[in-house]
């Protein structure tokens, strides 16, 4: 798969999204790294990602706190593993900033499935556009089927529409 060079998907526990964007990279770049915009995108609507807050370094923290249609709020605490500006970026909620090890049976991590996961976002000029690849690594395939139950696909997909959308009018 284009784009992942360092990072190759196991299908049987890992989920890939990829697709090609009409947006600039540097602009999907913005919206991942800035916590205002972070905030305008990431949660597929109903969901509102009402805070954001980012350290963006190797072992940084990136957390997001979304909220439910309920008004229900789940915070996600991770560290920022690798930052290749306009191309790479990964992280995972197996660690706190850091490099901490994270406490798995946290409130945080059993709000949202309870699995550890690493994911990365590659960016790839296409074109005028980006070809735009996010891949979420699962410690199991349990945790990697328990994530597409979930929704992975359709989620992450539509946060992808949300996100183009929004750049758009940057």
């Amino acid at each position: 798969m284009s784009g992942l060079k360092r990072y190759q998907p196991d299908p049987k526990l890992d989920l890939v999204l990829e697709r090609v964007i009409d947006v600039p990279k540097e602009l999907v770049w913005r919206a991942w790294t800035e916590p205002e915009l972070i905030k305008k995108w990431f949660t597929p609507v109903p969901w509102q990602t009402v805070d954001c807050e980012i350290d963006l370094r190797p072992g940084g923290l990136f957390r997001t706190v979304m909220r439910s249609p309920e008004g229900q709020e789940f915070p996600n605490t991770g560290c920022f593993l690798e930052i290749v500006p306009h191309e790479r970026l990964a992280w995972t909620n197996s660690l706190e900033p850091g490099f901490r090890p994270a406490n798995i049976d946290s409130p945080e991590l059993a709000a949202c499935g309870k699995f550890p996961l690493t994911a990365v976002i590659t960016l790839e000029t296409q074109g005028k556009g980006t070809r735009y690849t996010a891949m979420a690594m699962h410690k199991d395939e349990a945790g990697r089927n328990q994530h597409a139950a979930m929704g992975f696909e359709a989620g992450w997909g539509k946060a992808l529409d949300q996100l183009v959308a929004h750049v758009k009018t940057l």
